[in-house]
């Protein structure tokens, strides 16, 4: 694997290192030795996968407060997902800025989020799956989220026109007490 650091802290993007031959290739999409060693929290709690039917699906932006604060790893399995993180730790040096990467079935990237990152996604075709990997469970009563579009962040999503649920509709600007 080749971790590639993105601007925000300890957020990774993480390239294949394919074995090929003429059946296909092999490669790594986890070594625990190697998440460490790159300071990553390798811990895997639990595993979800999201299945997005229609282009322009937004999910976002979500992430969980202490004590349960996540770190996600995310890759997209079949079609392809301009996937975005954004930094909510008050202490950062980029606190409130972003980074988007292209992940697509077809180029196997992960993205690694650490804890503190509110994390979402838009689908960029149709019949999209994403799989993640998170070191926490999920706990209702820790989960929050910011608004996809929210000002502070000045993000820009390739689609302008979103699919999105009324409850990530819903979620409030960083400003308005997140």
């Amino acid at each position: 694997m080749l971790f590639i650091e993105t601007k925000l802290a300890g957020g990774y993007i993480i390239e294949l290192e394919k074995i090929e031959d003429d059946r296909g290739f092999f490669a790594r999409t986890f070594c625990q030795r190697e998440f460490e060693a790159h300071g990553l929290n390798p811990r895997i709690a639990q595993c979800s996968v999201s299945f997005n039917r229609r282009k322009g699906t937004l999910r976002g932006m979500h992430y969980q407060v202490a004590p349960y604060e996540e770190s996600k790893l995310v890759r997209c399995t079949m079609g392809a997902i301009y996937d975005v993180a954004v930094d909510l730790r008050p202490e950062s040096r980029t606190f409130k800025q972003w980074v988007a990467v292209e992940l697509t079935g077809e180029n196997g990237r992960m993205f690694y989020i650490p804890q503190g990152l509110a994390h979402g996604f838009q689908t960029l075709v149709d019949n999209t799956e994403v799989f993640y990997q998170m070191s926490e469970f999920y706990h209702p009563q820790c989960a929050r989220g910011v608004r996809w579009d929210d000002p502070a962040f000045g993000m820009t999503w390739p689609i302008k026109e979103v699919i999105i649920s009324i409850k990530d509709a819903s979620f409030a600007a960083l400003a308005n007490g997140n």
